[in-house]
């Protein structure tokens, strides 16, 4: 069970996980979840076919007969679609919103969020290693690949937004800045649901992953980590190189299935919105919508 809280309504809401028998059945504490975890999941993890066929199927036009009944099964906001159609799952899963659904947070010095998601957030990195698994470090320098980078973050602050399927699927900048090219790191496809992610930590620095430097306006240089996951075959960029971006500016988008972007930011460069921290630290996430504030400079 995943537990979390509606940012909107500030109410503990449970979590109706898209395919939750597959997820329990591979990271779950069963006997079941442990022979098929030892055996089953380092293989479907590694192959990134497995996942990129999968997403191919979604892109069938058989796929669209499966959008009518997952909106009506997880409840999504029709209202909120710019299309009013589509061709085919992905195209669904892909989707854009209307900009008046998801007004951005005009107050330059503030950071606004960058998806629709379930967020946590440490105004220390260190003290994420405590919500996930006792005993195991969040290592930077497994993780970015990049030890000026490690060094640069070690004692900055984290957000890590895990979007579900059931989520708008585009990611946006947090804030006006220049962005650099995005660097891919190759990696697996482990699940990065919190059921996941609590047994092992080590799936953030295992998956595959792109890596991107903003220099930011407001906010020093921000690193930005997008993270495949189980069935997510592409993660694309829609921004270019080099051009100054505005708070709230599309960055790109993952392709069909669960996913998640992990921001750094320097230390001393924000501070996180308290509602958001005091989530965290009860070990709760908070779903929140993209372009609400995040936190404001320091």
């Amino acid at each position: 069970m995943i537990q979390y809280i509606d940012r909107s309504t500030k109410k503990l809401e449970t979590e109706k996980v898209y395919g939750h028998r597959a997820l329990s059945l591979l990271y779950g504490d069963s006997w079941a979840s442990r022979f098929f975890s030892f055996f089953l999941l380092p293989i479907l993890s590694q192959i990134s076919l497995f996942s990129k066929f999968y997403g191919y199927l979604q892109k069938l036009p058989g796929s669209v007969k499966k959008v009518a009944p997952f909106i009506e099964t997880y409840g999504v906001d029709t209202s909120e679609f710019e299309e009013k159609s589509f061709a085919t799952f992905n195209d669904f899963f892909i989707r854009k919103l209307k900009k008046e659904k998801r007004p951005i947070v005009q107050d330059p010095r503030r950071a606004s969020l960058p998806a629709d998601g379930r967020y946590l957030v440490f105004p220390n990195i260190g003290s994420a290693e405590r919500f996930f698994v006792k005993g195991q470090s969040f290592d930077l320098s497994l993780f970015l690949q990049n030890e000026a980078y490690a060094h640069r973050y070690a004692e900055g602050s984290i957000l890590i937004a895990r979007l579900c399927p059931t989520d708008y699927h585009r990611f946006h900048f947090v804030s006006e800045g220049i962005p650099s090219i995005a660097k891919p790191i190759d990696g697996r496809f482990y699940s990065v649901n919190p059921l996941a992610l609590r047994k092992n930590l080590s799936i953030f620095w295992r998956n595959k992953r792109v890596v991107t430097e903003v220099d930011s306006d407001f906010f020093g240089k921000i690193l930005y980590v997008e993270v495949g996951a189980t069935c997510v075959g592409t993660i694309h960029q829609t921004y270019q190189t080099g051009k100054k971006v505005n708070k709230g500016d599309e960055k790109g988008y993952f392709s069909f299935g669960g996913s998640c972007l992990v921001i750094l930011f320097e230390k001393g460069t924000i501070a996180f919105d308290e509602d958001l921290v005091q989530n965290s630290q009860k070990g709760l996430e908070t779903k929140a919508n993209f372009g609400e504030s995040l936190g404001v400079r320091r």
